[in-house]
């Protein structure tokens, strides 16, 4: 890719012999990641799949508590549930929004829109390169 500039963001994920629980590093944090028993791991830790879904969760509530909060409107609560479903091949990740909250149906549709434009959302249905290289 040309134009590489310094990285937004930096991870570092370590294995060792276990099946497979992996040790995710950041900047300023540590969390670990595992497979389900059923698939050879220890069910110790969400799997990747789990916490790329949960990336999205997480980003969308942050969006949506930014904004309401910008706005000033009255919500004490928001809940994003993403589920995530395999159709004829393809994959459809799903979000359902609830509010506890004092929202005209006009603010939810805006709210929808909101959460459609949060980054993570962004970068999972745009474009995005993957480049794998030897170190």
């Amino acid at each position: 890719m040309e134009n590489k500039k310094e990285p937004v963001s930096t991870i570092q994920a370590q294995i060792d012999r276990s099946h497979y629980r992996t040790v995710i590093t950041t900047n300023k944090h540590s969390l670990i990641t595992d497979e389900p028993l059923a698939a050879g791991g220890t069910d110790t830790a969400p799997s990747p799949l789990e916490l790329l879904l949960s990336s999205l969760g997480g980003c969308t509530a942050i969006t949506l508590r930014m904004y309401i909060d910008r706005k000033m409107w009255v919500v004490d609560n928001i809940i994003v549930n993403v589920d995530l479903f395999e159709i004829d091949g393809a994959k459809l990740i799903e979000l359902q929004l609830s509010f506890k909250g004092e929202l005209s149906d006009e603010q939810r549709q805006r709210l929808v829109q909101i959460a459609n434009a949060c980054p993570i959302h962004k970068m999972l249905s745009g474009k995005t390169v993957i480049q794998t290289n030897l170190k």
